[in-house]
């Protein structure tokens, strides 16, 4: 193992961090390489830096005119230089004051580590399972998630995805089986790693005040018995909350001083919050009750060491923009226009599904309960969603199917105006679908009568 990952290890023994690494998140470290050397020139090299492998002139990033005069807000550096590994300093710091005010319950900036820049939300997720995920570790998740889970959690780490229902038949979050699924996990590994993603991807749901403070609770009482626990949170779509019994803070917050056992791992960034979807600039932020600020900064150089021998850095263009965009003076103005744009959405939603169209419609369509976010999921009865989707593709209607059961709406891409037609035309081929297939049951019960007799 390299002395340098060595050291880190060392920084980190007796944490909660140091037992739950995997093998390759022990092998984890920033080298002192290129990077390292370079930004040592840049603050001490006043003479010639002939370090960074870009080409300049008088100091300066050479830029293409043709490209220049696209982003006339920025300099050449902004636009086109190489961002650090870990993120530009100033928009992480300004991403961890975000946390901060959204999350009060964090009352302080020890208690979290410094916001490290990672190139999306999937990329936070997959520097995760390198850290911390081996070959046959358990990760709980609830039974409605993104399907890019299974692909890094499974496909490329192997580890296990253990599911559990999300909802409990009278539609709310199903607290007994997620605290009979953590001891169930715990009778099999003594470190577990959970997934929460709310407002949820794809049922559009976030938990209630008392249902989240339910899931801390579930977890410091399985930390009490002796597992440790990473827990991440997916917070893409955080912010968008509709209902006012929505916890409008992040789990994380609940979770970073709530047991020494556990870990939280705070994945969010601007993709949703700040509608730059392709800017592909995540946040990684870690949280535990008895870990210290040099401790944190250990992990986090694991973290850049990985992010280093993968993508390099985020890209800096998005970060500059980012940052002109995060300090404009209407920023928080223009985020609420935004937020309220997708709330008129929602309640179109709200209000098309006490439609007599929709309450005839339930028979084949059973909405899940949803009250934030960017989408709703419809249970289908009596046919697929492939089906479905299928049909509703033919009419110039694009849908997504989630595991031949569940068809998810993504509201967000309709304007409130539009919403009732969508649904409409939903109801209408659900019924036929459903009309046909129960005609065509009957046919083949008929044809079975036949038989036996």
């Amino acid at each position: 193992m390299n002395s340098l990952a060595q050291d880190l290890n060392r920084q980190l023994q007796g944490s909660i961090a140091e037992r739950l690494l995997s093998d390759l998140g022990k092998r984890m470290f920033f080298p002192k390489g290129i990077v390292a050397q370079s930004a040592e020139a840049a603050a001490h090299a006043k003479r010639f830096n002939a370090t960074v492998g870009m080409a300049l002139g008088s100091g300066q990033p050479l830029m293409l005119p043709s490209l220049q005069h696209l982003v006339p807000g920025l300099t050449s550096r902004e636009a086109v230089a190489y961002a650090p590994t870990g993120g530009l300093p100033v928009l992480r710091g300004l991403w961890k004051d975000q946390i901060l005010s959204k999350n009060p319950s964090i009352v302080s900036g020890e208690a979290i580590s410094h916001p490290m820049v990672v190139p999306g939300l999937t990329a936070g997720i997959f520097q995760a399972a390198e850290l911390f995920l081996n070959p046959g570790d358990v990760v709980l998740i609830p039974d409605m998630f993104w399907g890019n889970y299974r692909l890094v959690i499974e496909g490329r780490r192997q580890a296990v995805i253990e599911e559990f229902p999300f909802f409990t038949a009278q539609g709310t979050f199903n607290q007994e089986a997620f605290s009979q699924a953590l001891e169930t996990a715990a009778d099999k590994t003594d470190k577990i790693t959970v997934m929460l993603n709310f407002p949820n991807n794809p049922s559009g749901y976030t938990p209630t005040r008392q249902e989240a403070a339910a899931i801390v609770q579930a977890l410091t009482a399985q930390a009490d018995r002796g597992t440790d626990i990473l827990v991440i949170t997916d917070d893409a779509y955080f912010g968008l909350f509709f209902e006012p019994e929505c916890e409008r803070e992040s789990i994380f917050a609940k979770l970073v001083t709530a047991h020494p056992r556990i870990l939280a791992m705070k994945i969010d960034g601007a993709t949703k919050e700040d509608l730059v979807w392709g800017f592909r600039v995540g946040f990684v932020t870690f949280g535990s009750r008895d870990m210290t600020q040099p401790q944190y900064e250990a992990l986090l150089q694991k973290l850049m060491g990985s992010i280093r021998s993968s993508v390099s850095s985020s890209p800096g263009i998005s970060q500059h923009l980012l940052i002109k965009t995060l300090q404009a003076p209407d920023y928080q103005k223009e985020k609420l226009s935004f937020e309220q744009t997708m709330k008129e959405r929602y309640l179109a939603v709200r209000q098309v599904l006490e439609t007599p169209e929709a309450q005839d419609a339930r028979q084949y369509l059973e909405p899940l309960p949803f009250n934030s976010g960017y989408f709703m999921s419809f249970r289908c009865q009596g046919f697929s969603s492939e089906d479905l989707r299928l049909a509703l593709l033919d009419q110039g209607i694009g849908t997504i199917s989630i595991a031949g059961t569940f068809l998810r709406i993504a509201f967000s891409s309709i304007d409130a105006q539009d919403i009732p037609e969508l649904y409409n035309e939903l109801f209408r081929t659900a019924a036929r679908l459903g009309g046909t297939n129960t005609t065509q049951g009957s046919k083949t019960e008929q044809d079975e009568t036949k038989d036996r007799r």
